[in-house]
C-alpha cells in the first residue's frame, strides 16, 4: 500500500476508500468458472493476525485443483462456526466434488464424508492449496510471519483479501 501511495500520490485514507470501494463492486462469484467434470477441491486455513500478533484470525480457503481458481474463503476464528461459513460459500455446483483437507477436525463435522477425505501433507493432495498460500505471503505483505505491515480492523483486512482474490481468480481464469 506504501508503494501505491507513493506512486498516486495520496493518503492511507483515500487508498483504503478506493478498497472499500472496489470490494463492494465486485462479486467474488462473477469471476468462477464452471467446474471440471473431475474437480477435487482442497480446503485449508492460514493464520494470519489484525492489529497485535495477539489477535489471530485465521483465512479458510477452498481451491479447485483443476482451474486453481479459489472458490470460497472466510475470514474468522478456527471453529466449526468459521468451517460451515466457508462451506456454505462452497457454490453448489462444486459441492458434489471430491475435497481434500488436513486432520483438523471442524472438516470431518461439517464437509460431507461421501466426498471429503482428511489426509496428511505427504500425500499431495493439498499441494495447490498450500502453494496458493506461499503466493499470498509473497504477494500482501500484511500476511507475512515478520512483518511491520499489518491490517488494523478486521473489515480491511477481509477487503484486501477479497480483492486480491478475485484479481488471482481472474489471472489464473487467463491462463486456464
Amino acid at each position: 500500500m506504501c508503494g501505491i501511495e507513493r506512486k498516486f500520490g495520496v493518503c492511507r485514507q483515500t487508498l483504503t476508500s478506493w478498497l472499500k470501494a472496489e470490494a463492494k463492486q465486485i462479486d467474488f462469484q462473477d469471476t468462477l468458472v464452471d467446474p471440471h467434470e473431475n474437480e477435487v477441491i482442497e480446503v485449508d486455513e492460514m493464520w494470519s493476525f489484525v492489529f497485535s500478533s495477539v489477535f489471530k484470525v485465521w483465512v479458510w480457503v477452498a481451491i479447485a485443483r483443476h482451474n486453481r481458481q479459489i472458490i470460497a474463503f472466510v475470514i474468522g476464528d478456527r471453529s466449526k462456526e468459521s468451517c460451515k461459513k466457508l462451506w456454505k460459500r462452497i457454490p453448489y455446483s462444486y459441492r458434489g466434488k471430491r475435497s481434500f483437507s488436513d486432520f483438523w477436525e471442524s472438516y470431518k463435522h461439517i464437509f460431507d464424508p461421501r466426498f471429503h477425505k482428511c489426509v496428511g501433507k505427504e500425500t499431495g493432495e493439498t499441494n495447490h492449496v498450500e502453494r496458493l498460500f506461499c503466493t499470498v505471503r509473497q504477494w500482501l505483505q500484511r500476511v507475512s510471519r515478520k512483518t511491520l505491515a499489518f491490517s488494523k480492523v478486521l473489515y480491511v483486512h477481509h477487503v484486501v483479501f477479497k480483492v486480491f482474490f478475485v484479481a488471482y481468480n481472474r489471472y489464473v481464469s487467463v491462463e486456464i
